[in-house]
């Protein structure tokens, strides 16, 4: 099992993959950008 993180961690993660996808990135460049796996 993988690390756990605090749910303000976890928003912030969103956050930045909602804005990778805003400025047009797909999910798979989202992913990677905030370090968890498609699958995640």
């Amino acid at each position: 099992m993988g690390k756990r993180h605090k749910p303000e961690e976890i928003i912030g993660k969103l956050r930045e993959a909602e804005i990778v996808l805003a400025q047009g990135g797909t999910i798979t460049d989202a992913c990677g950008r905030i370090a968890v796996t498609e699958q995640t």
